[in-house]
């Protein structure tokens, strides 16, 4: 069901105020993310060089995620279909979906950067507002997302050490590393 199917009975009004609001409140907290951790890359990357964000991603972007989560009463997160933590960064069902979508959408010639989509679902918990931002490719994630042959060799070893499964290699610019993702019961 989409977004404009849920909250049905009530006035049309209220209705799409509500929408509104629930919507606008994913954004916010999706954009709050994305740029509480683009901002901790950039400044350990221009303090101590690219090898550092590989501890701001690990370390810095749960963390930040956990406090927007909390400001919003919404669960909102990183996930990917080739993530670098597998325990933090695979989506479940619907998001893994959305991310297949994304994929679809940018193979079709959309680009990545402003790519969104959300709706509100029914599960046996009762309906949740789901939201999804795709996270594309930007140069600064080259160092250690982009093909594995153009990394440090610094960088190839801790990324080795710390993520003997690492899925999170070989992107490219333009296309989506993975989304930031957002779910809060209604």
């Amino acid at each position: 069901m989409g977004l404009a199917g849920w909250l049905v009975g009530f006035p049309t009004q209220a209705n799409d105020e509500v929408q509104r609001a629930a919507l606008d409140d994913a954004r916010k907290a999706a954009t709050e993310l994305v740029t509480g951790v683009r901002t901790e890359l950039l400044k350990a990357i221009e303090a101590s060089g690219p090898l550092r964000a590989i501890v701001v991603c690990k370390y810095v972007t749960p963390e930040i995620a956990s406090a927007v989560s909390r400001k919003y009463g919404a669960r909102v997160t990183r996930v990917s279909l080739t993530p670098r933590n597998p325990s933090l960064g695979w989506g479940d069902a619907w998001e893994q979906k959305v991310l297949m979508g994304f994929d679809e959408r940018i193979a079709a010639g959309e680009k990545a950067e402003g790519m969104e989509f959300h709706e509100v679902v029914k599960e046996p918990s009762g309906k949740f507002l789901r939201y999804m931002r795709a996270l594309p490719m930007q140069p600064a994630c080259m160092h250690c997302h982009g093909p594995t042959d153009q990394m440090s060799e610094p960088i190839r070893s801790q990324l080795a050490h710390d993520y003997p499964h690492d899925r999170a290699t070989g992107l490219t610019l333009g296309k989506a590393r993975g989304a930031v993702t957002y779910k809060k019961p209604l």
